[in-house]
C-alpha cells in the first residue's frame, strides 16, 4: 500500500469480508467495512465530497465557518475534513448522540451545540432547523445541509457504488445491498449508480422501529407521526429532499433491541466491531437472507465503528438499564439490583483501602457510593459526601483509610420487602442495602428504581 500524503487520501476503498459464522440461509453475506475509513464511518465519504465540491464552486472561502446538523457520523466526517482544510465547524447534535462521538468531535476542534432529540422537524430546537438558523445568523457561514445537498449522493453514485461493483465482481457480482437511510445519500447515490451499471441489484432498506421509512416503502403510507428510537444515524421522520426511493422495493423495521443484539452478535461471531446502525442493517440482512429460496450474494454495510458505542450497546449495565438484556427474575428486590454482589459485579472497597482509591473508583465507574466489605460482610458505606467532608480543609486525608470516613451504622432492607419500602430510604438520602438474612446482595439507588419502573412501562 502506498504512503498517503494526507489522512483524507485514506477515505474510501474500504475492504469487503465474507461472513463465516452467521446463519445466512442459502445466501452469501458480505460486509463492506466502512469503519475502516479514517473517521471511522461511511460518512467520511460525504464529508469530503460536500466540502470539496463547495470549494470548487467558490461557496466556501478560506477560513470560513461551516455549520451542520447531524444525528450521527456526518459530523465526524465533516470535522475530519474541516480540520485538515482549516475551517471552523459548528455542529448541532441531538442529545441522544453517544458520549464517545461528542468527545471525538470536540477533540477534533468542532464546536458542538446540543439540542433536543424529542422534537420533530419544524420545531425551533430540531437539530436541522437549529443548524440552519445558526448558519443564517453567522456572518460568512456555509450551511452544509446534508439532507438537501446533491454532493451527498454524488459521493456514493460516483464513489461507493462503482467501488462495490468492482470489488464484488471478484466473487461473481452482487445480487442485493442492505443499507440504512438517514440523510438518504447512500441510498440515492447507489440507486443512481446501479440503475445504470447493475439494474438487477436489489435495494433493501433497514429502518429502526419508529422511523416512517419502512412503512413508506412497504405500504406506500407516508406517516406524519414518527416514534422514537435509540439507534443513531439512521431512520427519519420526514423524506429528505435528496431522497430517491424509486428502486427500493423492500424494507425491514428493526427494533432497538434487535439492532443492539445483532451488533454484539457480529462482534462475537465475526470479530467485527460495528456501531448501532450496523446492528440494524445486519438484523435486516439476516432476515432477508433467511427468507430467500435461491442463493444470492448480499452485501451489507458496517456503517461505523463500535468504538463510538462502548458506553452504550457494548456496556452490559447500559443494556440492562434499558431492558435490552435480560436477567433471571426473582420477584423481589433482587430484580432492582443492577450490580449483584453474588456475580462479583458490585464495585467495593475494603476498610483499609485509601480514600484516594475510593475517589478513583467512584470516578472510574461513575458511582457515587460504594459498599465497604470485610470479606463477604458489609461493614460500611462510603459516598461522595463522606469523602468530601473528610478531606475538605486537609487534602492529606486522602491518604487515610476508608474506615476513617465511612458510615458504619447501617440500615438493611430484607430482599422480600416490597418495592415501596425503598421510598423512605431514598427520602432519608440513603442508598438501599439489600440483604438475605446475613448475606449482602447489593445496593439499590434512586436511578435503579427509576429504571425498574421504566422497564415495567416498556
Amino acid at each position: 500500500m502506498p504512503i498517503a500524503d494526507s489522512v483524507l487520501d485514506l477515505i474510501a476503498d474500504t475492504p469487503i469480508v465474507k461472513a463465516r459464522s452467521l446463519d445466512t440461509g442459502v445466501c452469501e453475506l458480505y460486509f463492506k467495512l466502512e469503519n475502516h475509513n479514517p473517521g471511522g464511518s461511511i460518512k467520511d465519504r460525504i464529508g469530503l465530497s460536500m466540502i470539496t465540491a463547495a470549494e470548487a464552486r467558490g461557496d466556501i472561502q478560506p477560513g470560513a465557518t461551516l455549520v451542520e446538523g447531524t444525528a450521527g457520523n456526518t459530523g465526524i466526517g465533516l470535522a475530519l475534513v474541516a480540520q485538515q482544510k482549516g475551517y471552523k465547524l459548528i455542529l448541532v447534535v441531538p442529545d441522544k448522540m453517544s458520549r464517545e462521538k461528542i468527545f471525538n468531535l470536540k477533540a477534533m476542534g468542532a464546536e458542538v451545540v446540543l439540542t433536543r432529540s424529542d422534537v420533530a422537524k419544524g420545531h425551533p430546537e430540531y437539530y436541522q432547523d437549529l443548524a440552519e438558523r445558526i448558519a443564517r445568523e453567522t456572518p460568512g457561514a456555509y450551511f452544509i445541509n446534508q439532507f438537501g445537498n446533491p454532493d451527498n449522493p454524488a459521493a456514493h453514485e460516483h464513489g461507493t457504488g462503482p467501488e462495490i461493483l468492482r470489488q464484488m465482481a471478484e466473487v461473481g457480482g452482487v445480487d442485493a445491498v442492505v443499507f440504512g437511510c438517514g440523510s438518504s445519500g447512500t441510498m440515492t447515490g447507489l440507486s443512481r449508480c446501479f440503475a445504470v451499471h447493475a439494474p438487477d441489484v436489489e435495494m433493501v432498506l433497514a429502518d429502526p422501529v419508529g422511523s416512517i421509512l419502512a412503512e413508506y416503502i412497504n405500504d406506500g403510507v407516508l406517516n406524519d407521526k414518527s416514534g422514537s428510537w435509540m439507534v443513531e444515524g439512521i431512520g427519519e421522520d420526514f423524506l429528505p429532499g435528496i431522497s430517491d426511493f424509486s428502486r427500493v422495493k423492500q424494507a425491514y423495521a428493526i427494533s432497538d433491541q434487535e439492532s443492539f443484539l445483532a451488533a454484539r452478535q457480529l462482534l462475537q461471531a465475526e470479530g467485527i466491531l460495528g456501531g448501532s446502525s450496523t446492528g440494524t442493517l445486519l438484523a435486516a440482512a439476516l432476515k432477508y437472507c433467511q427468507a430467500q429460496t435461491t442463493p444470492k450474494k448480499v452485501l451489507v454495510f458496517v456503517c461505523d465503528t463500535g468504538n463510538k458505542y462502548l458506553s452504550k450497546l457494548y456496556n452490559d449495565y447500559w443494556m440492562l438499564d434499558n431492558g435490552f438484556l435480560e436477567r433471571e427474575q426473582h420477584g423481589d428486590l433482587r430484580d432492582l439490583i443492577l450490580r449483584p454482589y453474588s456475580r462479583r459485579d458490585t464495585v467495593v472497597l475494603a476498610p483499609t483501602d485509601l480514600l484516594v482509591t475510593a475517589y478513583q473508583r467512584m470516578k472510574l465507574y461513575e458511582i457515587s457510593q460504594l459498599p465497604v466489605m470485610d470479606g463477604d460482610r458489609i461493614v460500611g458505606i462510603l459516598d461522595e459526601s463522606d469523602v468530601l467532608l473528610h478531606v475538605y480543609g486537609d487534602e492529606a486525608r486522602f491518604r487515610e483509610p476508608v474506615s476513617s470516613a465511612m458510615v458504619s451504622k447501617l440500615d438493611f432492607l430484607d430482599v422480600k420487602s416490597p418495592v415501596e419500602a425503598l421510598l423512605p430510604v431514598f427520602d432519608r438520602g440513603q442508598v438501599a442495602i439489600v440483604t438475605d438474612g446475613d448475606r449482602f446482595l447489593g445496593l439499590i439507588t434512586r436511578i435503579d428504581l427509576l429504571n425498574y419502573l421504566r422497564r415495567r412501562v416498556q
